[in-house]
């Protein structure tokens, strides 16, 4: 009897102690706690809590983003305690990260983040705490890209009897991206040969007709966005192989052609300014050389200075004076000519029998060739 007394007031005792922890410090909030958002978009994390009597402590809240890597630490993004909000507490979503309320002690902890970007990405969790209670949850928060506007292009040569290959690339965007291609003119409806690659995003056309041609629509998307690009497709016959060869031979013929013309009128050009040049210093042995005006003014005081002399001079002296070597004569023709053009000499005459015949002995300046006086 004393025991089963016992029993009972130590399960009413035990009911009373549970009772009161029951209705202490709770987190109210409810829904998915994974949460997909595209970049640039705003997203609200929810953190509802309610306060037991007892819970008599200052209240504090707190956001972290939890550290991937167990050896890192979790980051604080923001703070309220003593009645005070810290939202500036992580530069890297300063002014980005707000309290839902404005006055958080109320039962609401929730936050919002806006301008959302890719490294926004993560585990969050919410932590209340009011002595002796303490309570958190926790959220994931995944930012995804939008695919960026995707290019189409075809791959290669479009020619009948070929394989055409059509490709649309997006150069942002979170995986998984999914291409779709379709057409949008004549039948509307894809070549029967063509195959689709929808994680690459390519299109091949095998063995392509004429009937390939036409507009078609390349559409990628993920779980945050979809974007389009649109392309015309012609596919033409293949080129005369047989007319593109000849045209190439007769062309380089042409080409060597006109390079041997060049190079004939080059050498005969030079041929004839070598001949030219060579002519210009041949000497014309039937044109005797041009009388300069200084030789005859020369030739004539030499005269007068001689006839001065001579007047002095007794027909003895004369014929010494032309018997004295004359140093200042120009050469003779017979010296100038070449051996097989010399002309026979003329008889000479002694000093006496020109003297007798009136002649007066004349110093000639020599001459080169081309009429200038040495």
């Amino acid at each position: 009897m004393d025991f089963t007394v016992l029993v009972l007031r130590f399960c009413s005792l035990f009911g009373i102690l549970f009772a009161g922890l029951a209705h202490g410090l709770e987190i109210t909030s409810g829904g998915s706690t994974s949460i997909e958002k595209a970049s640039m978009e705003s997203v609200k994390l929810d953190c509802q809590f309610t306060l037991a009597p007892e819970d008599s402590g200052p209240l504090d809240i707190e956001w972290s983003l939890l550290a991937s890597d167990n050896q890192k630490e979790d980051k604080v993004i923001i703070l309220y305690s003593g009645d005070r909000a810290y939202e500036d507490y992580y530069p890297p979503m300063k002014g980005r990260v707000h309290f839902n309320s404005a006055d958080p002690k109320n039962g609401d902890a929730s936050i919002n983040l806006t301008g959302l970007k890719s490294s926004d990405t993560g585990t969050y969790q919410c932590k209340v705490k009011k002595a002796p209670g303490i309570r958190s949850r926790k959220l994931l928060l995944t930012v995804m890209v939008r695919p960026s506007k995707p290019r189409c292009y075809v791959d290669g040569v479009s020619q009948e009897g070929k394989d055409v290959i059509l490709k649309c690339v997006s150069s942002e965007g979170t995986n998984p991206l999914q291409y779709t291609w379709e057409k949008t003119s004549d039948t509307k409806l894809l070549p029967a040969s063509a195959v689709l690659d929808p994680t690459s995003g390519t299109m091949n056309v095998k063995n392509a007709s004429a009937g390939a041609s036409g507009t078609y629509r390349c559409t990628v998307k993920n779980r945050v966005g979809t974007e389009e690009c649109i392309m015309d497709l012609r596919v033409v016959p293949p080129p005369n192989t047989a007319g593109i060869i000849a045209g190439a031979v007769i062309g380089v013929l042409l080409a060597l052609i006109l390079i041997a013309i060049i190079l004939f009128c080059c050498c005969r050009a030079r041929n004839r300014k070598k001949y030219e040049k060579e002519t210009s210093y041949e000497i014309r042995e039937d044109v005797p050389p041009p009388k300069s005006r200084v030789s005859t003014a020369r030739s004539f005081t030499s005269v007068g200075s001689q006839r001065s002399s001579l007047g002095s001079m007794s027909p003895s002296n004369l014929h010494e004076y032309a018997l004295k070597p004359q140093y200042d004569k120009i050469p003779s023709e017979e010296y100038e000519r070449p051996p097989s053009h010399a002309p026979p000499p003329p008889g000479k005459m002694a000093g006496p029998n020109l003297s007798r015949m009136g002649a007066i002995p004349v110093m000639i300046p020599a001459q080169n060739r081309d009429g200038s006086i040495v």
